[in-house]
């Protein structure tokens, strides 16, 4: 029980720290709606070149947009989450005071990372999702059973995001800057994730293979579950097992860092 309120409080503080940056989150709100303009009628021309791509229709498409681009800071699909502060302290070796404190290394920037994605699905998500919804025909479903069944796919996604990039974090122990595997990491999220265009449009082999990477139980995984493409208890196994791999990877990863790399800094 203490354990738990230790970790909700540092997730709750994880929500409050991003939520002081309100100029950054109204600027990323602006960007990611212009965004969602500029895909939406990229798609509209594609789809009425070739109706139904991909088993979705038009109005599935243009809400696959705007769920991408309210999940987009949600789910760091383009990094920007706690792995950068991480990183940051295992250059300088602040890491060290990290390590000493009486808590689990893994779950307090894992319980830090939620905090700030729940602040981004309220803070960012929510405003440009409803400027779609208002402006364009989604194709939303009415009951709350898959609103509900929607929101655990995407707690789901948060745990499989941070697996990915808590292992791009520790890099930086034995790298003395990760900002590389970050950003080469952050280009093959946007493709395999689904962000540029949805997992389902693409052919043969390369669909089964970037559909069968964790980077599809990021927005692929969440969207077909709303829209009612994808069978949730079947998605919730996919991601499950994902978060399961990455995080055992992660704690496997930071094992073998702390007991035989040198803290960088000094």
């Amino acid at each position: 029980m203490g354990s738990g309120r230790l970790y909700g409080a540092v997730a709750a503080g994880g929500f409050r720290r991003y939520a002081t940056y309100r100029a950054a989150t109204a600027a990323g709100v602006f960007t990611n709606t212009v965004f969602g303009l500029i895909l939406v009628y990229t798609y509209t021309a594609l789809w009425d070149e070739r109706p139904h791509l991909g088993g979705y229709d038009l109005a599935q498409a243009v809400t696959y947009v705007w769920l991408g681009q309210s999940l987009f800071k949600t789910l760091a699909t383009g990094g920007g989450g706690v792995e950068t502060e991480l990183m940051e302290r295992i250059r300088t070796g602040d890491i060290a005071v990290d390590l000493y404190r009486p808590a689990d290394l893994q779950l307090w920037w894992m319980a830090a990372d939620l905090g700030r994605a729940g602040f981004e699905l309220l803070g960012r998500g929510v405003i440009p999702f409803l400027f779609g919804a208002l402006f364009f025909d989604l194709a939303l479903p009415t009951d709350v059973s898959s609103w509900a069944a929607f929101l655990v796919a995407v707690l789901l996604a948060a745990l499989v995001s941070f697996g990915i990039r808590y292992l791009v974090a520790l890099s930086a122990f034995w790298l003395l800057d990760g900002t590389g595997v970050s950003q080469m990491v952050m280009f093959v999220g946007w493709f395999c994730s689904g962000m540029i265009l949805p997992l389902n449009v693409f052919p043969g082999t390369l669909g089964e293979v970037v559909r069968a990477l964790p980077w599809s139980a990021l927005l692929q995984a969440p969207a077909d579950v709303l829209m009612g493409h994808a069978d949730p208890l079947g998605t919730y196994a996919f991601q499950g097992t994902w978060a399961v791999v990455l995080l055992a990877g992660g704690r496997m990863v930071q094992g073998a860092a702390t007991r035989r790399v040198v803290v960088q800094g000094g």
